[in-house]
């Protein structure tokens, strides 16, 4: 593969029914339901899970054994990646898109609906882990299928923007499920919101699902698909496997797993972890913290949007570095503003480091996609984004919480998100990239 920092060229033209402003709304809306969906699921297991899914545990221990299963729904991640990967590269970008959505949708409703341990003992959590890895299959299908769809129907010279414009709805879903947690709470006592309260962020799903599906009704597949495609048939082939592809040579699978690793452990940090540590140690009120949360994530999207756009000017690799040397710093910061227990510094802190979480976000969408070819594009770039997922953001708010409680201290996570920082900006540097597609 050849080394170059910049958008691909172009594939064909662009049918009028397929331009970006069709295309960019049914990204986006895919994105900001599929995390709403996913990561509602760690405001739950922060505010209520342990005591309804653990109640015959410690605080603490069941506030870790809920985020326990927030993590298992990280091991599903490699496998839709893969699954949908496979399907994103054989049969196009919009059928895996479209069935990593229904599932996803499938999997958050019955969440909503699931029994607790009062009702049916050890089945409750047992079903629960169950269901977070079903999401967790959706979502390691659905964030390639996303932004594939929006950055190989851009004009070359745009794609980091029209890659991270996507990555909004990962700021759009957090925002919605935060608002809807805060209302619920703010509208039920403490005993309605931990009977059933909880439950309504769940149900909402069927309520939004259909929006986005309805959007991809009226998109086609991608010119880098179809050029794909054409080539292969043209040529008489059997398309192999893009998963066995990737698998057999994983180098840059890898490396794309390492760069982003910093990026996913500090945005768990900050959206759960810290959530958290806020409510239960620093004694923060829940609605206070919430709030920091949902406004540190309007930061995150403009700073992802903004970043995806620079990349097409400086390059990928600068500004994605940037965000990693941010996240590194403001690691040592970010645990000792929240523990003063203001507001406004509470908000500095979560702010900055959703910015820098965003500059990696906006231009790692279409770095890792820029990486591998587009008959493996899916492919390689989900199982990339969801390895780093794995290692890092499933397990990151369990970290926090056993570091905090084993060291006494959050200098201990300060470290850890500054280890994985100087491996990211190690990783960084061995980034190659694909040929240019070809017309």
């Amino acid at each position: 593969m050849t080394l170059h920092e910049g958008a691909p060229a172009a594939t064909t033209a662009v049918p009028a029914a397929t331009r970006p402003r069709r295309v960019l709304p049914a990204a986006i809306a895919s994105q900001a339901i599929e995390y709403y969906d996913f990561l509602i699921y760690g405001t739950a297991a922060s505010l209520v899970f342990g005591a309804q899914f653990f109640p015959s545990v410690s605080p603490v221990a069941g506030v870790l054994a809920a985020f326990a299963t927030f993590a298992v729904g990280f091991a599903g991640r490699p496998i839709g990646a893969a699954v949908f990967g496979h399907i994103g590269d054989r049969y196009g970008r919009k059928p895996a898109l479209i069935g990593a959505l229904v599932l996803m949708a499938a999997a958050t409703l019955l969440i909503g609906a699931l029994p607790t341990y009062a009702s049916v003992g050890v089945v409750a959590p047992v079903l629960l882990a169950l269901l977070r890895v079903l999401q967790g299959i959706s979502v390691g299908g659905q964030w390639a299928g996303a932004t594939l769809i929006s950055l190989e129907h851009a004009d070359p010279r745009r794609r980091g923007l029209h890659a991270a414009l996507p990555q909004i709805g990962v700021s759009v879903g957090m925002i919605l499920g935060t608002l809807v947690f805060l209302l619920v709470s703010g509208t039920t006592s403490g005993a309605q919101f931990s009977a059933w309260g909880w439950r309504i962020p769940f149900l909402l799903t069927v309520v939004m699902f259909p929006i986005a599906y309805y959007m991809h009704r009226y998109i086609s597949d991608t010119p880098a698909f179809r050029a794909a495609e054409a080539a292969l048939l043209a040529e008489g082939e059997r398309p192999r496997s893009s998963v066995l592809q990737i698998l057999r040579r994983p180098r840059q699978m890898l490396v794309a797993a390492a760069t982003f690793l910093v990026a996913t452990i500090l945005f768990y940090v900050t959206a759960t972890g810290v959530l958290d540590f806020g409510v239960r140690d620093v004694g923060i009120p829940k609605s206070t913290m919430l709030t920091a949360i949902m406004l540190s994530m309007v930061a995150f999207g403009v700073a992802t949007v903004l970043c995806g756009w620079l990349s097409d000017v400086v390059g990928r690799r600068s500004v994605y570095a940037g965000g990693a040397a941010l996240a590194g710093v403001w690691a040592f910061a970010l645990f000792p503003l929240v523990e003063t227990g203001s507001f406004g510094w509470v908000l500095l802190a979560v702010c900055v480091a959703q910015v820098a979480v965003g500059a990696m976000f906006g231009t790692a969408s279409s770095m890792f996609a820029e990486m591998f070819p587009p008959s493996v594009r899916y492919s390689g770039a989900a199982l990339g984004n969801q390895v780093a997922n794995v290692v890092g953001g499933g397990l990151a708010p369990f970290v926090v919480v056993a570091l905090i409680a084993g060291t006494g201290t959050t200098l201990s996570v300060a470290v850890y998100v500054a280890v994985a920082a100087a491996i990211s900006l190690a990783a960084v540097g061995l980034v190659r990239f694909a040929a240019p597609d070809s017309a």
